[in-house]
């Protein structure tokens, strides 16, 4: 069994072998900009993990590894374009650096290169990894319809927003820690509980980044902080901010969500969101899905090296510093 470090160093060779170069260049040279910004990785580093949890060839989870990855920054080109998000990862989008036409057609050919990926699977799994992997690009998909479709509702419910944000983030992590057990050919049953780990995982992580985008360092969280308030996004603090406002600071929130300049708007928000305590409620709410998400850790009764593996992920996705 191989060390996360050691998984870390296979996704980075995985990544820095990866052939983007083709013709016609204005099609292929965005998304190789969009891949070389690098990231976090976690998603292909989950796969490698949730293979070795259950002794597999990591040679097996190398193309889901691929197609994962590939199909988030896919995700994430079309995500910046909707948002209207001029940083990510500390760079201009892509949408901003070669326009919306072009990212669009980009994004549309690495959801096609995640797919050629995902198909090189071992032939004793593959039924399995594509079931899987149309499930979760479809739910993702659907996760950020309800996400739009949320911006044009004066009104979204806290559980609302925790089962679109399941569908947006956490499908995602939790099919990525899933490939890898269908890679290893775990059993179902175990596979289905690392399913459960990182769907609550995933919601803990996306609400992580909900505060980050308010509260957050904007040199060390990689993108413009502030975004959120600005298009007035049902975040999670959002819908707390006014789940816990009286109605004289509900007419408050409304006024400082109605400003037109994004400094002034964000600061007001920001006043608001402190007077109602709403980043200790966050931080409560990404505490209860760590746990939830513990709790399934715990069923798997892994010995302590491969829970030790999960842990550290754990607390890479849900410690970030605000």
């Amino acid at each position: 069994m191989q060390s996360i470090e050691q998984l870390q160093n296979k996704v980075v060779e995985l990544f820095n072998n990866l052939q983007i170069d083709r013709n016609p260049e204005n099609l292929y040279q965005p998304i190789d900009y969009a891949m070389s910004q690098g990231g976090k990785r976690l998603r292909p580093l989950m796969v490698l993990i949730g293979n070795q949890l259950f002794d597999g060839r990591i040679e097996d989870a190398m193309p889901a590894a691929l197609g994962i990855e590939i199909f988030h920054n896919f995700t994430l080109l079309h995500d910046d374009i909707m948002d209207n998000a001029p940083i990510r990862r500390g760079f201009p989008t892509v949408f901003k650096k070669y326009g919306p036409n072009t990212a669009i057609l980009s994004g549309d050919t690495m959801f096609v290169i995640a797919y050629e990926h995902i198909c090189k699977s071992h032939p004793d799994i593959l039924i399995d990894i594509l079931h899987l992997f149309n499930k979760t690009a479809r739910e993702v998909c659907e996760g950020q319809q309800l996400d739009m479709d949320f911006e044009q509702r004066t009104i979204v419910g806290i559980e609302e927003y925790i089962d679109m944000i399941r569908l947006k983030t956490a499908v995602l992590i939790a099919g990525s820690l899933e490939a890898g057990a269908i890679a290893a050919k775990a059993p179902l049953a175990d596979r289905k509980k690392l399913y459960e780990y990182g769907i609550n995982l995933g919601i803990s992580f996306q609400l992580m980044d909900d505060l980050l985008d308010t509260f957050g360092d904007e040199k060390v969280f990689g993108k413009k902080t502030g975004n959120d308030i600005v298009t007035n996004k049902k975040t999670f603090l959002y819908i707390k901010a006014y789940e816990k406002a009286d109605a004289a600071t509900k007419i408050e929130l409304d006024l400082a969500f109605n400003l037109t300049n994004p400094e002034q708007k964000v600061s007001r928000v920001l006043e608001l969101f402190n007077q109602l305590n709403i980043k200790p409620e966050t931080e409560f709410m990404i505490e209860q899905y760590k746990n939830m998400a513990d709790n399934f850790l715990n069923a798997l009764q892994l010995n302590p090296l491969k829970r030790s593996m999960l842990e550290e992920i754990t607390t890479k996705l849900t410690n970030r510093k605000v």
